[in-house]
């Protein structure tokens, strides 16, 4: 053995040399080994089976360096030289390409979730920063202890920067707007994102508004399932329209909803559209109270979650969140989609700006990034149903056209657009699960089309309802349109789901059919549907006689109060002049124990026509018209 060692150290250059070299190669092969090993749940067969390669060629260069040593034979050292160099690089660039493509694969999947919160006030306002608050100023904030980005950041915002201003709590962000903006308070906390999650409420200049001061919080995310995704699973799409680069510090805004459940087993794969004016439950409202589920945004990405969970009566398993701006790029990087453009229309672009509108003709077509971003936001001319469903169609050809990628290149692209404007609480190990999918899509492409996607579609009514609890004194004390789905076919579309994650068996049924007649696949949810429960929404009484809101009140166990007042000459006794709580609110919410309050006419007041100039000036005239006549 120390003969050995004497004949492979006998040429010290060459030795330090091989040995420089072959350090090299080994740290390449474990660097390449610890990559590989990174990538968990693609290909484990192929993964084993490199591994088992690469160790080999390390043994056997291992053996070479030491049989070249031992003969002394230059040319073979030389050649041996080369190639362990050559093989070297070509090992720690694999690795660092490989590591490079995990690293941005690692950033979509989160375990956190980043709210923002900031101090807003007057575009007037002199004051640029939280230091030159004068303390003797008002500062509005959330009463609303569950809000993070209303309530608990503010609270950690005040004593960071130690602010002693004295704090006036209300009940909803468009109260707390229109004191600012009506000059009764001075400064608000309110979400970083406020001015795109508000755009939509009438009535509200945004514009006379600044943010002089930010605070980002992270919350860890309770993630407990790291498993291979081998079972059905639904995934939350949740589109935000952010004015900042980075989705990581983005809020949700509830813009874009899409619900998809996908079955890896049959690749059968169901997308719904849910628009943003539904009115249901929201989780982590006071008493659960109905709004619409876009408004569930305002609490983040989990009481979205919840929301929905409970509308559809199905679990959520995971979510994405994409930032609209992300599309465009993404798109791009893809050179364009295909899509069969179903309305000619003109929509702003991606900054919301219409001096270079972009405008799009019916039919089929190849869109670029601003197109396709265009197709998805735009419903001046359709509605939010409509709206949806175009979303769908971009996010098919999207899929599609992913399953098109061949080029390293256009790998590196598409990650370095969705690194920062898409996020997942699927953990890295669960995307990577998708590599066996994604094969088995591809194969089932060669001879069908690459996924089988069955839209969904809800179907409903529209309401306008008066956005105000006075059981648990909240809301925004506005009408608002909401749009109010009719249970058959909210039924019809959670039974496809579950159908598609074989949570529920299908029933075999038999059915006619005439060749001559072209056969039309059945959208499920769209029909014509009747109201099955409507919603009790309190009637208006004022014009009406007293009569009217104490039945009402009678036959709805309300306790009424009714005030006395003196009407004037365009009254009737017992009209009601005014009531609360509004017309138009729903009595779900309702605090019945306080019940209605109505202001009754019993009198009317006389006018005194001899101190009335006007009136006699007025009688005086219709006199003179007559005598005229």
């Amino acid at each position: 053995m120390k003969k050995r060692i004497k004949l492979i150290t006998e040429n010290k250059i060459m030795f330090i040399i091989i040995f420089i070299i072959f350090l090299l190669l080994t740290f390449g092969t474990g660097y390449l080994f610890y990559i590989i090993n990174l990538l968990n749940n693609i290909a484990d067969d192929i993964r084993f089976l490199i591994n088992t390669i690469i160790a080999f060629i390390w043994f056997i260069l291992l053996n070479m360096s030491i049989n070249v040593l031992i003969k002394n034979k230059k040319i073979k050292y030389i050649i041996l030289l080369i190639f362990m160099f050559i093989y070297s690089v070509a090992l720690v660039f694999a690795s660092i390409t490989v590591h490079n493509l995990y690293t941005k694969i690692s950033k979509i999947s989160t375990n956190v979730t980043t709210y923002s919160s900031s101090i807003v006030t007057l575009s007037t306002n002199e004051i640029n920063d939280i230091k030159q608050i004068d303390k003797n100023k008002k500062i509005g904030i959330l009463n609303d202890e569950n809000s993070i980005d209303g309530y608990t950041i503010p609270k950690e915002i005040i004593k960071k920067e130690k602010l002693e201003n004295e704090l006036v709590e209300y009940n909803d962000y468009v109260s707390l707007l229109n004191d600012l903006i009506n000059n009764k308070i001075d400064y608000i906390f309110l979400p970083t994102n406020y001015k795109i999650m508000l755009s939509n409420i009438e009535d509200i200049n945004l514009e006379n508004t600044k943010t002089i001061y930010t605070y980002n919080k992270e919350i860890k995310l309770d993630i407990t399932n790291n498993e291979k995704i081998t079972e059905p699973f639904t995934i939350l799409l949740m589109g935000v329209d952010s004015s900042v680069d980075d989705i990581k510090t983005a809020s949700l805004n509830g813009d874009a909803l899409m619900l998809i459940t996908f079955n890896p087993k049959t690749l059968n794969s169901t997308i719904l559209s849910i628009p943003r004016d539904t009115y249901t439950s929201i989780s982590c409202f006071a008493g659960q109270r109905k709004n619409k589920i876009t408004h569930a945004a305002w609490y983040g990405e989990d009481c979205m979650k919840k929301t929905i969970e409970n509308l559809m009566d199905i679990k959520i398993d995971y979510y994405v969140k994409i930032d609209f701006k992300g599309v465009v790029n993404l798109v791009d990087s893809l050179g364009g989609i295909e899509v069969d453009v179903p309305i000619k229309f003109c929509e702003q672009d991606s900054n919301r700006n219409f001096d270079n509108p972009i405008c799009l003709d019916k039919g089929l077509q190849t869109l670029n990034g601003e197109e396709a971003l265009a197709l998805s936001r735009h419903r001046k001319t359709i509605n939010d149903f409509i709206r949806g469903q175009n979303q769908q169609l971009v996010v098919k050809a999207l899929m599609n056209k992913l399953l098109e990628v061949r080029s390293l290149d256009t790998v590196n692209d598409i990650l370095d657009t969705i690194q920062s404007n898409m996020e997942t609480n699927m953990t890295t190990n669960q995307i990577f699960s998708f590599y066996d999918v994604a094969l088995k899509i591809v194969d089932a492409s060669k001879t069908k089309d690459a996924f089988n996607i069955q839209r969904l579609y809800i179907s409903g009514y529209d309401q306008y309802i008066f956005d105000y609890s006075n059981l648990y004194n909240t809301g925004m004390k506005l009408n608002l349109y909401n749009f109010i789905p009719y249970e058959d076919s909210l039924e019809e579309v959670k039974k496809a789901m579950k159908l598609n994650l074989g949570i529920e068996n299908e029933t075999i049924k038999s059915f006619n059919f005439d060749i001559n007649v072209p056969y039309e696949e059945k959208v499920i949810g769209k029909g014509n549907y009747s109201i099955k429960n409507k919603l009790n929404l309190l009637p208006n009484f004022v014009g009406k006689d007293k009569n009217t809101a104490i039945t009402y009140a009678n036959n709805n166990n309300i306790k009424i109060n009714i005030e006395e007042v003196v009407g004037n000459s365009s009254n009737f006794i017992n009209q009601i002049t005014y009531q609360t709580p509004y017309a138009n609110i729903d009595t779900d919410f309702m605090d019945k124990k306080k019940g209605i309050t109505i202001k009754v006419v019993t009198s009317i007041k006389q006018n005194n026509i001899e101190n009335d100039t006007d009136k006699q000036n007025e009688i005086l005239e219709d006199i003179i018209g007559i005598e005229n006549e």
